[in-house]
């Protein structure tokens, strides 16, 4: 795992205990730091238990916001309660807001936990106490790390493919490379790269919020169409959050934004001001004119991720000859465009991952035939950004919360039947399609609905074409 010895003998809360949260305190605890760790789930709480050889500490049940916790029921030490705890003694269940964080060194905050609304960020800012991620915790080991560079890729979608894309050309030159941050194993939970790697980081604005010092050598910003504006208090405070990238960054490192839309142009412009001749560079999409041999980045919305992955490529030095390989020996993502089965000339694409209509208009573009199903939990209510593509739709097949909304919507364009569940559809969709036809499943929508997340979602669809006669 990745760790710092400046994080030993400090004192840490760690609020959200899922992957990267877990990652978090094994690398805090292995650093030799104090950590009070925290959960509203309960069985996320007891993965650190004793017993588990995560810790000691054994009293939870503290009450949300209660500032002075029943010493019979609360965390076995507060910094304001005597020494800390003995060598051994180091992780404790405890909710930060129940403690008085004089003496911390910070409250590393999981990108889940919704800092707009959650008490903790009034709760940190009374004791001047700021709220990080693991990737700022990431950023202040790199010091210790072997020389290495560092990729971080921002965008509201193509962020997954283009991550693993690069990732894919460095190792397949030779390059030591790892993906982290929103994709894969947790960044702190994976093992230090060898001199001459690259980190290569999927970055969602919730994980640039929590990040202040993490110098990008090649910063990339794909796209940016409204999403997650229930954390976000407008359109523009969330084109703020991807913009933070580049300017916590040396201007003297790369900088890659494809300019393809209003708030990525604007920008473009700037950093180009900013840099120096040939630190920035534009990656349009619409530069990427022949896509055919690279069978797993097809559709328009690849070809940016594709330019954009060719410029960070280049700007860590690699060749051409090392970027074609990559590009067309790259096998694609889970989920993603994802080509489950061929059957009597039908094509089944699981493209789970698409959960607004702006990630699912590109599925739409790219086959020429399609059954689409869609629907699940909306984020907007409408499909305005699949609209240019409705053509390519022969007909249409609607689930989950939204599917009525969105039978209502489509009905004048197209064939349309109200499935319910994603068995049915696949059922219908696969029995009304014709040899050259595409059963796609691109919700445009959240999975939460009617499953854990868009895995289980695209899992269930593979399922399904499985099981079909």
């Amino acid at each position: 795992m990745i760790t710092s010895r400046a994080w030993a003998g400090k004192n840490y809360a760690v609020l959200g205990l899922a992957r990267s949260g877990l990652a978090t305190v094994d690398a805090l605890l292995a650093a030799g730091a104090q950590v009070w760790a925290w959960d509203g789930n309960e069985a996320a709480r007891a993965k650190i238990l004793p017993g588990t050889g995560r810790g000691t500490a054994t009293r939870s049940g503290v009450v949300e916001g209660a500032l002075a916790p029943d010493p019979a029921t609360g965390p076995l030490h507060q910094p304001s309660a005597g020494p800390p705890p003995r060598p051994g003694e180091d992780l404790h269940i405890a909710d930060p807001l129940t403690l008085d964080l004089t003496g911390f060194e910070a409250v590393v905050v999981s990108p889940g936990v919704p800092i707009n609304r959650h008490p903790i960020a009034g709760h940190a800012k009374r004791y001047g106490m700021p709220l990080i991620g693991d990737i700022e915790l990431f950023a202040q080991a790199r010091a210790e790390l072997p020389p290495h560079k560092v990729v971080g890729i921002t965008g509201t979608n193509g962020k997954s493919t283009t991550t693993a894309l690069v990732t894919h050309i460095l190792k397949t030159a030779g390059v030591p490379a790892l993906m982290g941050g929103n994709i894969g194993l947790p960044i702190l939970a994976q093992d230090p790269l060898p001199e001459g790697g690259v980190y290569v980081l999927e970055l969602s604005s919730y994980q640039i919020d929590l990040t202040y010092t993490l110098d990008c050598d090649v910063a990339v910003l794909l796209n940016i169409t409204p999403d997650h504006l229930d954390r976000y208090e407008s359109f523009d405070a969330y084109v703020a959050s991807k913009e933070k990238l580049f300017q916590i960054q040396s201007v003297e490192h790369h900088a890659v934004i494809s300019g393809d839309d209003q708030p990525t142009a604007r920008i473009a412009a700037l950093q180009g001001v900013y840099r120096a001749k040939g630190r920035w560079h534009l990656a349009h999409g619409d530069t990427i004119t022949d896509q055919t041999r690279w069978p797993s980045l097809q559709g328009p919305h690849n070809a940016q991720n594709v330019a954009a992955a060719v410029a960070v490529c280049k700007a860590l030095g690699l060749s051409a000859e090392q970027i074609e390989h990559g590009l067309s020996t790259y096998p694609g993502l889970p989920h993603r465009m994802e080509r489950v089965a061929e059957r009597g000339g039908v094509l089944f694409v699981n493209d789970s991952k698409a959960t607004n209509p702006t990630s699912t208009a590109p599925a739409l573009a790219a086959f020429p035939k399609v059954r689409w199903i869609l629907g699940g939990l909306a984020k907007t209510d409408d499909l305005d950004a699949c609209a240019p593509h409705f053509g390519h739709v022969r007909s249409a097949y609607t689930i989950g919360e939204a599917g009525a909304m969105f039978a209502r919507l489509l009905e004048p364009h197209m064939p349309v039947a109200e499935c319910g569940v994603l068995d049915e559809a696949v059922r219908r969709a696969a029995n009304d399609a014709e040899p050259g036809d595409t059963v796609l499943l691109s919700p445009a929508c959240a999975s939460f609905d009617q499953f854990k997340d868009y895995e289980a979602r695209g899992e269930a669809f593979r399922a399904a074409v499985g099981a079909l006669s």
